[in-house]
Formats: structure tokens, sequence, C-alpha cells
């Protein structure tokens, strides 16, 4: 994976880097025991307390400790919100604002992966379909068209398969060869109208779909809906520098604005892709003999580069495809509608288990993936009894308000509009997290949940963060960054191994100190939890 991914939740404002905010003084370093410094791209490394202070001894002592960092002066235009809660007694350990609705940006992730893992079970699996009228001839000739059915497959991608897409396809293919297909007459079609609604989730900003996190929504998902790009130097300063896609591709088109420039410059190059279109300018410079610039690239209307890839695909099996590449959704579908009970499933292929795709989705912080198992289960949802007018996304919010009811979360605590949290407008209390967080650990699919999540200091969003701490190996919790919104909350065990769920929320924060983002003071509270040496107080 390239060390410029990012599903982190977040804004162009703040997308770059990961970096850490030790505390601003000695002493408060060593009241959270947390020296949190900088060490490569985006790796920030905690190193442990210095020697003199120990870990809190008692309750008391950890909410003395918690109260005084979240009343530095340097929050006072701040907002925070915090609930910790014992999951052995039930006890509240610490909150603040635990009533006050936050951002919680990617911490919304989990609650989709909660409303799935209840509506859908953890051995869910997502299918995607090959439909024709008819079965191939003797000759192996598939008289008409052959359909693509996509029902919000997330996995089908190279990163999955060993950098490889065709591997990715190869299921596909084989189910096309097992129904004896060798040449398809008609068109090869790409169908999204499983999903209704917008390629963007409610509340996304306009420019998010540039980027790689903001990737288009499509029932027919192929290699995360981008493509990798690079830009390489030319042999000499004055040239264009070389632009290239991977898996290669005319869909995408690059209108190349850049330049090669001596080796002693920097790299700085841009892109920007129309909105509804795929046309993306491309500036800056690359220094010569310099390795070159990469990152991913989104496109419109993915389920075009999925029919492109698995026509590929079939010709390299000899399957040969007569028409033409066209894809269908579900505006298309109201003109032309489609009938899968009067057409023949010819063959299909499924996703892993949705007990492997929580860890898909929770770990990377996935927004694509995320916001397709919403559209799931929404449309699980239109199949019982919902009228048919309303988007997938607008059914899955309508279920989750339905499974909070039954977690037990007060009604106004929680509003989403979409599943990922790219969202500037969804909000949730700490206190709904928590109820979440506990609803979830008496849940059957609990064990699942908590192994899908990042682990502090090991994987995941987390895998750079809280090193050498108490918290590493230990804390499994969702993190979550917009520009004004910083998020954690997850699971914990305290020094005397008593189980804590939290919700940390730091909202509307700005930190002068460039060098050191706000995670560090949500980590700095997860630190000491892990090293609280007493437990609540039983009932």
């Amino acid at each position: 994976m390239s060390p410029r991914r990012r599903y982190e939740c977040k804004t162009p404002g703040n997308k770059g880097r990961r970096q850490y905010l030790p505390c601003p003084t000695l002493r408060l370093a060593l009241a959270f025991g947390l020296w949190l410094t900088q060490a490569g791209f985006g790796q920030p490394t905690a190193v442990p307390p210095p020697p003199g202070l120990p870990p809190p001894a008692t309750v008391v002592e950890l909410q003395e400790r918690l109260a005084s960092h979240v009343s530095q002066t340097k929050f006072n235009a701040a907002f925070w919100g915090v609930k910790v809660v014992s999951l052995d007694t039930g006890n509240t350990l610490f909150e603040t604002n635990a009533h006050k609705l936050f951002t919680p940006a990617s911490n919304t992730k989990l609650y989709t992966v909660a409303l799935a893992l209840d509506r859908l079970g953890p051995d869910y699996r997502i299918k995607t379909s090959l439909y024709a009228h008819t079965r191939p001839d003797a000759t192996g000739t598939l008289p008409g068209d052959l359909v693509v059915y996509g029902r919000g497959d997330p996995t089908i991608n190279a990163r999955l398969h060993g950098g490889d897409i065709f591997q990715a396809l190869e299921p596909l293919v084989s189910a096309l060869t097992n129904a004896g297909v060798r040449r398809v007459a008609g068109d090869l079609v790409g169908d999204t109208s499983s999903f209704r609604g917008p390629e963007f989730g409610s509340g996304w900003q306009w420019d998010d779909q540039e980027y790689a996190y903001g990737a288009e929504i499509s029932a027919l998902t192929i290699n995360d809906n981008t493509l990798q790009f690079a830009a390489k130097p030319a042999a000499s300063p004055g040239l264009p520098c070389q632009l290239l896609l991977t898996p290669p591709t005319s869909l995408l088109v690059l209108s190349n604005r850049t330049r090669t420039v001596d080796k002693d410059a920097s790299t700085s190059v841009h892109l920007y892709r129309l909105p509804g279109e795929n046309l993306v300018y491309v500036s800056g410079q690359v220094p010569v003999e310099d390795p070159g610039y990469r990152t991913e690239v989104t496109l419109h209307n993915p389920a075009s580069l999925f029919t492109s890839l698995f026509r590929e695909a079939l010709t390299r099996r000899d399957i040969s495809v007569a028409g033409r590449l066209r894809t269908a959704d579900w505006l298309d579908r109201q003109a032309t509608p489609i009938d899968l009970d009067h057409l023949i499933e010819l063959g299909s292929c499924l996703s892993p288990p949705l007990r492997d795709l929580a860890g898909e989705v929770l770990k990377p912080s996935q927004n694509l993936y995320a916001d397709l198992l919403l559209a799931e289960v929404g449309e699980k949802r239109r199949a019982a009894d919902t009228p048919a007018d309303r988007t997938s996304e607008a059914l899955g919010i309508r279920e989750m308000t339905q499974f909070l009811a039954q977690a037990g979360i007060r009604r106004g605590d929680v509003q989403f509009e979409e599943g990922s949290g790219l969202s500037r407008d969804n909000l949730t209390t700490p206190n709904a997290t928590v109820a979440l967080l506990q609803f979830m650990s008496r849940h059957p699919a609990g064990a699942v949940y908590a192994a899908a999540l990042p682990i502090a200091g090991v994987d995941g969003t987390l895998e750079g963060r809280m090193k050498a701490t108490a918290a590493a190996g230990n804390a499994r919790a969702k993190t979550g960054t917009l520009r004004w919104a910083n998020s954690l909350s997850g699971y914990v065990t305290s020094a005397a191994g008593e189980r804590l769920a939290f919700s940390l929320m730091l909202n509307r924060y700005f930190n002068t100190d460039s060098e050191h983002p706000a995670r560090g003071e949500l980590d700095a509270i997860v630190v000491l939890l892990a090293e609280l040496r007493e437990r609540s107080a039983s009932h």
C-alpha cells in the first residue's frame, strides 16, 4: 500500500500528515505519562514518560488529571466531550459534556459497522452477478447482452489480490467460462441500479470527490474506485513530466501542465478533477532525477472502469465481446427497468464475509466501504416494507435509527445523514458512543466488532500512535479526523484489569503548533486509562 494512502475521514486542510500533540509543559507531560514525537512520514512515536511521577493509582487521581487536561487554557475556544465507563461495573469513571452533540468524523463508522453486523450478520457476503436473457448456444455464443450486476462488493480491487486487478476479477471470469460462454454477441453492461441515490454521500463538500477518501459510491466498485497516479520527471529541466495511470485507461483524461525542474528544487504536484467529469488538470513540478510523485486519483462513474477492465480480463481468457461497453444506474432503470426474476444468472462471485469486511472498514477508516455497507443495509430494508422513492442511504439511516433505539440510545443523541463520517453535518454525543460500545460488547457479534478496530501501536490508523505506552497492543479504538474535529472511541483495559469503554471528542480546536496536532491530546487520555491501577467500585 502506498504510504500516501489515507482513508481517515478528513478535509484537504489536514489531509497530508499524521502528527501528535505533546503536552505543553514538562509537568503536564509527567502527569499524563506521554511524550509524543514525530518520526518519519506520518509515523509519530510515543516515548515512555520520564521517571518520577507514577501512573494514576486511584480513580479519584485519574479524574483529577483528566479534569486538569481538558481545562487547559489552550482549549478555551475548543469543545471537549469525554465519557469513560467500566464495562465490568457499569460505573462512569469520568465525563464532561458527554450529553452534548459533537462532529464525530470517522467515529461514525463505529455506528455503521455495528448496524451492518446486527442487521446482516458476521457471515453475510455481498454477491455480484452475471445476468443474461438466454444461455449461450452450442458454440458458446451469448446472443444478447451480458449484465454485470453489482450490489456493493468493495473487495474487487488489486490491493487485496497481490496488486493484480485481473486476479481480483478472476472469480467472475471463471463463473462465465463455467457457464460455457466463449463470446458475447451483445453489449457488456455494468449495472449499478441496486443502489439508489447520488454517487456521493449527503453532506459531502463539492471537492471531496477529488480525493481518494471521497471516491464515488457505486454498487459496482473496482479498485476502491481510484487509479494509481504517478508524475515522473523528464530527462532534462523545462520539459513536461511524464504522467502515468495504473491500471492504464483512457477513461480518465490528464491535462498535463507540469514541468521538470532542476534537481535542487522541491516536488509540488496538484491534481484537480472537474466534478462529474473525467478530466484531470495536473500542474506543478518534479525535479530531474527525482523518483517522482505518487498518489491516487478518483474518477466519475467507476462502473465504466469496471466494464473496461472486465472486458480485458475476458479477452485474456479468449472470451470476446462484440458489442459496446455500457453502464446503467438507478435513473437509467427508471426508463428501461430490469427484472432480475426474468433473467438467467449465469454465475456470480461473493465478497469475503462481513466479519472480514468490518476490519477493512474500521482499521484503515475506509469511507467508501462504510457508505457501501450503509446502502446495503438500506436496500435490505427496501425489500421489507419501505416506500420505493427513498435513496439507499436514507433507508440505511432509517434502519440506523431503529437499531440505536434497540441499543438503548436516546433519540436525538445521534443525527447522521451518511455512513462514513465525511459529512460535516453528522452529530453524536459521547454518551451515545459509549452506549453503543457497551451494547456491542454484549452483542453476539461483539468479538468480531472489537477485533475490527485499530489496535494502538499495532495496526490501522493507530499503528503509529501510543507506541511504547501502556495502551500499545491494548487499546482498540476508532479514530476520527476532520479539519475542526478529532475523536477517538473504543475499548481499553486498565492496569488493574478493568475493561473500559471510552469516547473522546475534541471539536473546534484551533492549534497554533502545526507540528503537534490535536490527536496527541486524545492519546494521552487513553494512556492514562491504560495505566490506572485501581478498579472502580462495584455496585
